[in-house]
């Protein structure tokens, strides 16, 4: 099968978008329950047979880069650190040439005792999840009494240089939606930066309501209510965060501190998409709410060489819709769970 921009093209599909940004999932596996995710019981993990070995992973991220044109790597899972083999898959990813940018979006637990290492493998900055400050809030949105250990994976982090920071934060109605600038305070003053997400689509129990979800605009109302907020000059790019300048502070670096908000639901940001996705058993995922999946991991042990996964790859990318489509009445939700497709 021959397909626009092969032979030896990146990974283009039919819009004239290009990925330069891989996503990839470590393990579908988390130390964490929280509500808006998975049930308290858990979920059903992928047998360990199905999930790619630490080698696997690596010559996938190496087709990716060498072939791909892939420029960036964000390690996903599940939670991403509970994956045994992760600071050898980070530095054969910091080995390559050209080499990528690597970051890591992690719940933090763990991360105090593992941000040195990582960050000697060549991990270059992380993303922590942290919807509360309140620690009973915390127990009840994650199932889990775990809040110092996120708190310190955020001060591990910045200690051993993995900046900058970044804080991912879901807000939900009548849990911690009033949170949003006591997030910020506290963000502002360690230095992190705070980026809010609207909840997604994406829970195992497929109980997403759209009318419970607190919007992008309402995130910047309630900012506003306490902070200057000001136009950021920066242009976006494929980021899917739009920044703000918050008025009167200062980032670590000695520039002007910013807030971000994803509105991945109501400002969705599909015509700038940049992102491909490789879930921790092997499937290409072109969009984080695909219906379709490409298979490599049988590919590769089938015997492929590397020029026949790029192929593949291409093809998978190639068949990219043009946005995930959440407002149209066909929408229909993932099968599988955010956990499981990484973030």
């Amino acid at each position: 099968m021959t397909i626009a921009g092969e032979p030896g093209g990146g990974l283009v599909d039919r819009y004239g978008r290009v990925a330069t940004d891989l996503r990839v999932s470590l393990t579908d596996r988390c130390n964490l329950r929280c509500t808006y995710c998975m049930p308290a019981e858990g979920l059903a993990w992928l047998p360990g047979p199905d999930v790619l070995t630490d080698d696997e992973v690596g010559r996938l991220i190496r087709v990716a880069v060498e072939r791909l044109g892939v420029t960036e790597v964000r390690f996903t899972g599940g939670e991403p650190l509970l994956r045994p083999g992760l600071p050898r898959i980070v530095a054969a990813a910091a080995a390559l040439t050209p080499r990528p940018t690597l970051s890591l979006t992690t719940n933090g637990i763990g991360l105090a005792r593992l941000a040195g290492p990582l960050r000697a493998a060549g991990l270059d900055r992380v993303n922590v999840s942290l919807d509360t400050l309140d620690s009973d809030r915390f127990a009840q949105l994650t199932r889990r009494r775990r809040l110092p250990d996120v708190l310190a994976g955020l001060a591990g982090a910045a200690d051993a240089g993995l900046g900058p920071v970044k804080i991912n934060a879901v807000l939900m109605r009548g849990v911690n939606d009033t949170e949003a600038p006591e997030l910020l305070r506290f963000a502002l003053a360690h230095g992190y930066e705070l980026r809010f997400i609207e909840q997604m689509p994406l829970d195992a129990q497929h109980s997403w309501d759209r009318a419970a979800m607190i919007t992008a605009a309402e995130i910047l109302d309630r900012l506003a209510a306490e902070f200057i907020l000001l136009p950021d000059p920066v242009a976006r790019g494929g980021a899917p965060a739009e920044t703000w300048l918050v008025d009167g502070f200062t980032a670590p670096d000695g520039g002007p501190a910013r807030v971000g908000v994803i509105g991945s639901v109501t400002r969705p940001f599909c015509g700038d998409c940049d992102r491909t996705r490789l879930t921790a058993d092997g499937q290409v995922r072109a969009c984080l709410f695909a219906t379709e999946e490409s298979d490599l991991r049988g590919t590769l042990r089938a015997g492929a060489d590397d020029a026949e996964l790029a192929r593949r790859w291409r093809a998978a990318m190639w068949g990219k819709r043009a946005g995930h489509g959440i407002d149209d009445p066909s929408f229909l939700q993932p099968a599988r769970p955010m956990s499981a497709i990484g973030g």
